[in-house]
């Protein structure tokens, strides 16, 4: 089994506050994070960019996994994740993760493509762990 981790601090309450976050492999490193990074254009990250981040290497990966074990070994995939955030009550849901897709795969149908990546979209890990709606849109071309 593989852990991996990440740091939060948070310095100051509420607006006023200011964040770090520090991950494992030091991509993160004291990267700043707050309420004018979340909800802002404040320059740091945010939970939901990184969140979008996190599902659209895994699923592009998992596709890429997936192309290759089918007999698929060159090409190009790229997926943007789009995390949404809506109010709910008195606070916030992560609420959707739309996952746009442009692939180039050569010798591969649409009926095939859109099996397989439907498998992906479904089974990666990130896929899994959100508590989401999940959708995929993709070209191939």
């Amino acid at each position: 089994m593989i852990t991996r981790t990440a740091t939060a601090r948070y310095e100051g309450m509420g607006k006023e506050g200011k964040g770090h976050l520090t991950s494992q492999s030091g991509v993160l490193s004291d990267t700043p994070y707050g309420f004018n990074t979340r909800f802002g254009d404040e320059k740091g990250t945010n939970p939901e960019e990184l969140i979008a981040a996190a599902h659209a290497g895994c699923f592009t990966m998992a596709l890429s996994f997936a192309l290759a074990a089918a007999g698929h070994n060159g090409g190009t995939l790229e997926t943007v994740a789009k995390v949404k955030l809506d109010k709910e009550g008195e606070g916030f849901k992560v609420s959707r993760s739309d996952l746009e897709l442009k692939a180039q795969v050569p010798g591969i149908s649409e009926e095939d493509f859109a099996k397989i990546a439907a498998d992906a979209k479904a089974n990666c890990p990130i896929s899994k762990l959100l508590n989401a709606e999940i959708t995929l849109t993709h070209t191939l071309g």
